[in-house]
């Protein structure tokens, strides 16, 4: 499955000429582009899908919605090690 997934701007950056960001997903950290959303800021909130910010979001929302990822496993399932997963680790001992 793939989600739309809120996180929180740590850093802001240009990449090969593309505006791009540090965004925590609730303690996953991942690089995203900001070419969407080119006026996020540090500190804000946005939907990330495929590694695109899409769409700013407010903070209580972003942390109602990634509580409830975390609580139904879905965070793992999106962020979890894929090798682990193919390797028969613990992630795909969840799935069964």
């Amino acid at each position: 499955m793939c989600l739309a997934v809120p996180g929180r701007v740590m850093e802001i950056m240009e990449r090969d000429g593309a505006r791009m960001a540090v965004v925590d997903f609730g303690g996953v950290v991942k690089d995203v582009c900001l070419e969407y959303l080119p006026d996020l800021q540090v500190g804000e909130y946005a939907i990330v899908h495929v590694g695109f910010a899409l769409q700013r979001l407010d903070e209580e929302s972003a942390r109602r919605t990634l509580d409830l990822f975390a609580e139904l496993g879905l965070l793992q399932e999106e962020f979890g090690d894929p090798w682990e997963a193919a390797a028969g680790g613990p992630m795909k001992e969840e799935l069964r």
